[in-house]
């Protein structure tokens, strides 16, 4: 997915315009979805390479340069259309143009959502809103892109075919990818902000368009996630860790504490993207293994760090003691192998699980050795060192996530292979991107020890003037931030992350797997969500 820019208007001229013709607008689909039939382009294709492939097919089809644009949105159509043809009606949305109205005969009212038709039959909105009731498609009269991506996100849709006109549906290219929201756009013949006019068949072609298609359907991540917060409520969790002493308790009660549960949805999304067989007999309690997991890991690092606070509340070993929290910590590690050894799976899945869940342990606690000496101010770090760090320690944790769902569900090794890459990518960019997100929010407690990028930066800024990194710089935060703002490191720090993530998405797109593959955009998209310049 790639974020570029517009369409060069020296080609068109400045003028975003559809043809008038059915007939050239209809020979330019069919050319566009042979176009990407032979290429084989899977979704999201970023903006550049759509716009490359759009003039060359305006110059084979001996059309004017001038629907260039025009080309790039019905590419970037049939690009999608598979997934779009496989979403269930129900659970995508018509999205139509305020200006298909009649204003002069409209008896509809305005809110801030939109336009609430009032079925006057004065314009052709009311007739395609019928259509779409009838066959259960969510719908919104409005302008641009916003309230529909919003949308796929709260999880209430999975797909959008959305009617606009050129310069808005250009605009939306860059939201629309970086949350790939598969969606199919239907240009207005002509821009205008009043009394526009559409291709009413081409639309109502779209809108009944449906085969099954358990291969594209798309994985509504918003959704997974809502259904895995049920998973962790006190009656459930009460299951399997039923609080009969305080180390059960104290377990309990940090499983329950409601974190992000990122890695309990990379889980899930993994198993259910590659499963023939999905049940939720095996979906809850891998991510509860995952959990059990990571809580167990925060548990030790806020010791290790001396940290007092986690989730706005008092850390394990400040509300309990080291010797307590210590304890649960470890119980939540042994809870999780053993759910792992309870799993309704064959011995040589299990195997492969207990294997690759005990070696990213390992290389966990590697990192974590270094990452204490750091902080402690024991050694030195330069950006390569610290990304090594970043790896080891949320690109395992992220590993194990991915991987466990991925094992058992079924993904062969070259797919295990590129999600072993992408999560180590994911991992470098996660802490970067906190380290940035943490410098600009400035907190009162704060310590140098708290950007630890910044702070290998700053390292390396020193050992290239050949000098050293002054000695109490970790407990001088205000002259720690003169020297990063002095040397303009947190561009530096900016282009790291840039350069992950791509990196990530590169990976993303050698899998095969197309429901994960855009699952984990989607996710990518809301955690890095101005960091999306992939090509």
């Amino acid at each position: 997915m790639a974020l570029a820019p517009m369409v060069n208007m020296e080609k068109t001229n400045g003028i975003l315009k559809v043809p008038e013709q059915s007939f050239v607008r209809n020979k330019m689909r069919k050319a566009a979805a042979n176009m990407i039939e032979k290429l084989e382009l899977r979704p999201p294709v970023n903006i550049l390479k759509l716009e490359e492939l759009a003039a060359d097919l305006v110059r084979e089809q001996e059309i004017s340069e001038k629907f260039i644009p025009f080309a790039m949105v019905l590419l970037g159509n049939e690009s999608w259309r598979k997934t779009v043809k496989a979403t269930p009606m129900n659970r995508r949305l018509l999205l139509l143009p305020q200006c298909l109205n009649d204003k002069e005969k409209c008896e509809g009212l305005f809110d801030e959502l939109g336009l609430n038709c009032a079925g006057c039959k004065a314009c052709p909105i009311d007739d395609l809103l019928i259509e779409a009731e009838s066959k259960g498609y969510a719908n919104l009269v409005a302008e641009g892109t916003t309230v529909a991506v919003g949308l796929v996100e709260e999880g209430s849709i999975d797909a959008v075919i959305g009617v606009s006109c050129m310069p808005v549906l250009q605009r939306s290219f860059e939201p629309v990818s970086n949350a790939a929201v598969p969606v199919i756009g239907i240009p207005l013949l002509f821009d205008g902000c009043e009394e526009t006019r559409a291709d009413i068949k081409w639309i109502l072609d779209e809108m009944r368009s449906y085969q099954p298609d358990e291969d594209h359907q798309p994985i509504s991540v918003s959704l997974l996630k809502n259904q895995i917060e049920g998973f962790f409520t006190k009656e459930n969790i009460e299951k399997y860790i039923p609080g009969r002493d305080k180390t059960e308790q104290i377990a309990q009660e940090y499983i329950l504490i409601d974190g992000q549960r990122i890695r309990p949805l990379l889980a899930a999304l993994a198993y259910l993207a590659y499963s023939t067989s999905k049940t939720d007999e095996l979906l809850k309690p891998l991510t509860l293994i995952i959990e059990c997991f990571h809580k167990a890991s925060l548990i030790h690092d806020d010791i290790e760090d001396n940290a007092n606070q986690r989730y706005n509340t008092l850390t394990a070993h400040e509300k309990y003691g080291v010797p307590q929290a210590i304890n649960a910590g470890d119980f939540l590690i042994g809870k999780g192998y053993e759910l792992l050894s309870d799993l309704d799976i064959s011995n040589e899945i299990l195997k492969n699980c207990l294997r690759f869940i005990a070696r990213s342990h390992i290389q966990l606690t590697r990192g974590q050795g270094v990452d204490i000496l750091f902080n402690d101010g024991k050694i030195q770090l330069l950006p390569d060192e610290m990304i090594g760090v970043f790896k080891n320690k949320t690109g395992e944790a992220i590993k194990v996530a991915l991987l466990l769902g991925a094992i058992v569900g079924g993904a062969n090794k070259q797919e295990q292979e590129i999600l072993e890459q992408f999560a180590d990518f994911m991992g470098i960019a996660y802490q970067i991107r906190d380290d940035l997100n943490e410098y600009t929010e400035q907190h009162s407690a704060e310590k140098t020890g708290d950007y630890p990028f910044l702070l290998a930066l700053l390292n390396k800024h020193f050992a290239n003037q050949e000098k050293e990194t002054p000695t109490n710089l970790f407990e001088q935060v205000a002259e720690f931030r003169k020297l990063i703002d002095e040397t303009d490191l947190l561009e530096v720090a900016k282009e790291y992350l840039q350069q992950y993530v791509d990196y990530c998405y590169a990976e993303l797109d050698k899998l095969e797997n197309s429901k994960l593959r855009l699952s984990l955009y989607g996710v990518m998209g809301k955690i890095f969500k101005s960091e999306t310049t992939n090509e």
